[in-house]
């Protein structure tokens, strides 16, 4: 892979203020997919990297959430649905999102982009500008949404997982009456194979949970979620980020216990979630860990000194994800009855999952599985001309080509 093909990929998608992850499956601003981009910006422009993220922090609430879509006023109303007619939230810098949210990447994005040039953010006050915002978000996520009271974060929607379809939401959506076919037009299907995405029974319960939502006027504590879960990958990102703001506090000479702490307490938490080898997401309905292994459980390999990572390194290793031996990391268990090798995340390898397991390998002192799985990932992105993701028997790309993310992390893991 050449740089300049990455490159040309974050420059094409590049809107002045912030970057799109593909223009035409989705032409708005992603939460999570700005906070990987700007991860691989910092090796272009650092300053355009800190834009990237002030972007995206500037829609965020008054409640401290940070949506999982900003909207594009450039953009066709109806170019993409749920579109800003939907959702009816609006921030008070009259910015138009959508009203989920996606998983706490961005304090470990800051800190990463500050790092790459670290005279230019103390020149723009970058740390001191985004701090603030930062711990509001994550004070947000520790406050309102501890809806177990196990002291970790629930999603209320597939999409604040980031991985929308897996296999793990499957017991708690089927509780999900859908909304009706004829009440809304998918745009997703215009620009995708039909078998790479959600099934239109899936995408009925995902309208039909936002709409309760958003009924509810986004309010935590009166919204009856039909759906809410506590999602490994959801947390060990907030227990990374939280590392990340004691970093950032240290920086800005303030105080890093109370992260540290909060990083602590979580990763306590998190061992709850742990049985048979992997972390399973617990459906608060039933109050049962969810019986389906995915690339979630994996990432909480990121977790400093966690108790569990020889065990679940040796899960990644097996028979269910078969890491080193596939491509990338499956997002499903390969072993498991809904696996799907191009559907969406019901099995294909995904570049943003690999890319953390990579920099979790590298934590771990694995050298020799992390430069595997980073040769693995250039080769790929080149290959499908940077895939949204692959099938991982055959690399077969899937999904939008010429997709934000997979450039961005492709610069990173070639320039780091």
């Amino acid at each position: 892979m050449t740089d300049r093909q990455a490159s040309e990929v974050l420059l094409g998608n590049w809107t002045g203020h912030s970057t799109v992850p593909s223009h035409s499956l989705y032409p708005h601003q992603w939460s999570w997919d700005s906070a990987f981009i700007a991860i691989g910006l910092r090796h272009l422009s650092p300053r355009r990297a800190q834009v990237e993220l002030e972007s995206l922090l500037g829609s965020q609430w008054a409640d401290g959430r940070i949506p999982h879509i900003s909207f594009s006023p450039s953009v066709a109303r109806d170019a993409y649905f749920p579109g800003p007619d939907f959702w009816q939230a609006i921030t008070r810098g009259g910015i138009e999102t959508s009203g989920i949210v996606q998983p706490p990447v961005h304090a470990l994005a800051v800190w990463l982009t500050h790092q790459a040039d670290p005279v230019e953010s103390v020149r723009r006050n970058f740390l001191a500008r985004v701090y603030p915002k930062l711990v509001a978000w994550h004070t947000y996520l520790r406050e309102h949404r501890d809806l177990g009271g196990h002291g970790l974060v629930a999603i209320v929607h597939p999409w604040e997982s980031g991985m929308d379809n897996s296999p793990a939401w499957d017991e708690a959506l089927a509780r999900v009456e859908p909304a009706p076919l004829d009440s809304f037009t998918r745009r997703d299907t215009d620009h995708a194979s039909n078998a790479d995405r959600p099934t239109d029974l899936d995408y009925g319960r995902y309208v039909q949970l936002a709409a309760t939502y958003r009924d509810h006027r986004y309010d935590d504590a009166r919204t009856p979620f039909a759906f809410a879960l506590e999602d490994p990958c959801f947390n060990a990102l907030l227990i990374a980020s939280e590392h990340a703001l004691a970093s950032i506090a240290a920086e800005l000479s303030l105080d890093p216990a109370p992260h540290l702490s909060a990083a602590a307490e979580l990763t306590k938490s998190l061992s709850t979630l742990f049985t048979d080898g992997i972390f399973r997401a617990r459906d608060l309905k039933s109050g049962e860990l969810v019986a389906a292994d995915t690339i979630s459980g994996l990432v909480p390999l990121l977790v400093p000194e966690l108790p569990e990572a020889t065990e679940l390194l040796g899960t990644a290793q097996g028979p269910r994800f078969q890491l080193g031996k596939v491509h990338l990391v499956p997002s499903y268990d390969l072993t498991g009855p809904a696996f799907e090798p191009g559907r969406y995340w019901r099995g294909p390898s995904w570049f943003n999952t690999a890319w953390l397991i990579h920099r979790a390998l590298a934590a771990l002192d694995q050298p020799t599985l992390a430069e595997a799985l980073r040769q693995d990932f250039l080769t790929l992105a080149t290959d499908t001309d940077f895939a949204e993701y692959v099938d991982p028997y055959t690399g077969q790309p899937r999904g939008a080509r010429d997709f934000s993310w997979t450039a961005a992390l492709a610069l990173d893991l070639s320039c780091s």
